[in-house]
């Protein structure tokens, strides 16, 4: 009998049963794959450009390229003249209807003072109730005045440096009337004190920060607005021209390109296209020069010689004021005649037989005989003046007072005689011809500055439309040469 041994052989034998399989381990859990992301998208400009670049390999796209480029030039070249034409157009408007206008008032609110002032001191020499035509001059100075002001706050534009020196106008002048007024009523009673009131208004009209010092600047600020217009309406248009050229090259070019490649000598569109460019461009140049040579008239005999005809008008009431204060005064107006003299240099020259100062200015810049006819009439009114003006002057340091008077306003001298011959004749007769000088010049100046503009006129509708005649004309020729790929 075969013994097996306790712990060998068959674990089945041994009661364990079968062995475990071995352990096969799972596979890992794999994420599901994730899609790359889509590429960026690209912007329109991008593909616009590769569209573009696209097209330029091939002869009909060049052509719509070529196109197009050449309808923005003409339309672009058509509206930047309009613009740049309305805008000279505009200032030279500016300078006939505001500008010019409102520094002729500025200037007239000047010489109304002034006058009024003259008057103030010619009524004052008479004594006692002065007569009705003084004292209507008087107040038909102030009314003008007072009128002419309140309009320059009505077209000040909100200037604040314009309307300051309007104020100052309005609160000056209200204390210069009420000193006038106590001069005459302590003169018509006889009163020394008259004199010192009317001087003292004097001071009021023209010491530094006074009536016509204030005037001046507003005068002086109307006229550099004038200045300004007359810049801004003679200013040439360079980027219109600029463009133009560039616009008529392009166009040339465009026909040269097609000669060359059909052996085809004219393109009736772009042809049309060229035709209108040129119009424009020879339009702008020829009407922009044409407006400023007419406004470089309107300032040289026009503007400028009425701002010496306004500064000799005022020149001349400040001397007749001087004039008469100098004998108001009474013996102490040597700081009035010394103004006189300082005056008359400024107005004629130091020579008193001889012409020059702001006279000779006018005289020259009169351009035909209607405007040198009245400075010559002024001219010659000036050296009767300053000769009487010595003759008065030599009777009054002589002691003969009412001889000096009578020879300066009129009336009887101390032997009873009428003169006839005074300063004052030739005062009206220098002012009546500065104001006739005056008036022809505003007269031309009208007429010049009007021409200017009318020169402008048309131009910006004009260019525009022609501007579009000749993209169409553009279109229509390089349309023409696409048909023949189809």
């Amino acid at each position: 009998m075969t013994h097996t041994p306790t712990g060998s052989g068959n674990p089945a034998a041994q009661g364990y049963g079968a062995p475990p399989a071995p352990r096969v381990p799972e596979p890992p859990v794999r994420p599901p794959a994730v899609p790359p992301p889509p590429p960026p998208r690209r912007r329109a400009w991008s593909e616009g450009s590769d569209r573009l670049r696209a097209a330029a390999t091939t002869e009909p796209g060049r052509l719509r390229i070529i196109g197009a480029v050449l309808a923005v030039l003409v339309v672009a070249f058509g509206a930047v003249t309009a613009w740049q034409i309305t805008d000279r157009a505009s200032a030279a408007s500016d300078v006939v209807n505001h500008s010019a206008p409102l520094s002729a008032k500025a200037a007239e609110i000047y010489r109304s003072l002034a006058d009024a002032d003259t008057t103030a001191s010619g009524g004052f020499l008479i004594g006692g109730q002065q007569p009705k035509s003084v004292t209507d001059r008087y107040d038909a100075d102030l009314r003008t005045a007072s009128k002419l002001i309140a309009e320059a706050a009505g077209n000040a534009q909100g200037s604040a440096k314009t309307l300051e020196q309007i104020s100052l106008l309005n609160q000056q002048l209200k204390g210069y009337t009420e000193e006038v007024a106590r001069a005459g009523v302590n003169n018509r009673q006889g009163f020394p004190v008259g004199g010192a009131h009317l001087r003292y208004a004097n001071e009021l009209m023209r010491q530094d920060g006074g009536l016509l010092d204030t005037a001046d600047k507003l005068y002086k600020a109307e006229t550099a607005r004038l200045g300004e217009d007359y810049g801004a309406a003679k200013e040439l248009p360079w980027p219109a021209w600029a463009l133009g050229v560039v616009t008529l090259g392009a166009l040339l070019w465009a026909q040269r390109r097609s000669y060359r490649r059909t052996n085809r000598v004219f393109n009736q569109g772009m042809l049309a296209a060229s035709a209108a460019s040129v119009v424009v461009l020879l339009w702008a140049v020829v009407g922009h020069t044409v407006a400023a040579s007419q406004l470089d008239d309107s300032y040289n005999h026009g503007a400028k010689s009425l701002q010496v005809l306004n500064s000799a008008r005022i020149g001349v009431l400040q001397a007749r004021g001087d004039e008469n204060l100098t004998l108001v005064a009474r013996g102490s107006g040597a700081s009035y005649e010394t103004n006189f003299q300082g005056g008359m240099s400024t107005l004629a020259g130091k020579d008193p037989k001889g012409v020059g100062g702001e006279m000779a200015q006018a005289l020259a810049l009169a351009d035909d005989e209607a405007g040198r006819a009245p400075v010559n009439d002024a001219i010659k009114g000036v050296q009767a003046w300053r000769g009487r003006h010595t003759a008065a002057r030599a009777s009054d340091n002589g002691g003969n007072y009412a001889d000096a008077v009578a020879q300066v306003i009129g009336g009887k001298n101390q032997q009873g005689e009428v003169v006839t011959a005074t300063t004052g004749q030739c005062f009206d007769v220098v002012d009546a011809s500065l104001r006739k000088a005056v008036d022809h010049e505003q007269q031309e100046f009208v007429q010049a500055a009007n021409d200017g503009r009318g020169a402008l006129t048309g131009l910006p509708a004009g260019a525009a439309l022609l501007a579009v005649l000749a993209a169409v004309g553009a279109a229509l020729g390089i349309g023409r040469r696409l048909s023949e790929y189809r």
